[in-house]
């Protein structure tokens, strides 16, 4: 048996024993990037704003403030929540618009 190759190698690449190498994708370097949970219980900052804005409403226009300032960027994850209070934010600011102006007139 050839001691030049590490048998728990991926790569046809000879390694030194008992070094440590990163595996990547080279079409994906990209790969890696989804392995940590989103902050917030691993369900992220908008999912996680539009629970409780149903009692505090303010955190709906929290979301929406970092759906508009592209705050998804750094994790395309979070985008998702963050449209979702971004959409409950306008319902209820509609909401709020009908219901003053039935109350004045």
């Amino acid at each position: 048996m050839d001691q030049s190759t590490d048998w728990h190698s991926t790569e046809p690449v000879e390694h030194k024993h008992g070094e440590y190498e990163l595996i990547g994708d080279a079409e994906d370097p990209c790969l890696g990037m989804y392995d940590k949970p989103l902050p917030c219980f691993g369900c992220g900052i908008g999912w996680f704003s539009l629970l409780p804005g149903f009692v505090f409403p303010l955190t709906w226009y929290y979301a929406t403030i970092l759906y508009f300032r592209n705050y998804y960027r750094r994790d395309r994850r979070e985008r998702a929540g963050l449209a979702a209070s971004a959409i409950a934010a306008m319902i209820c600011t509609v909401a709020v618009i009908i219901t003053t102006a039935v109350l004045i007139f």
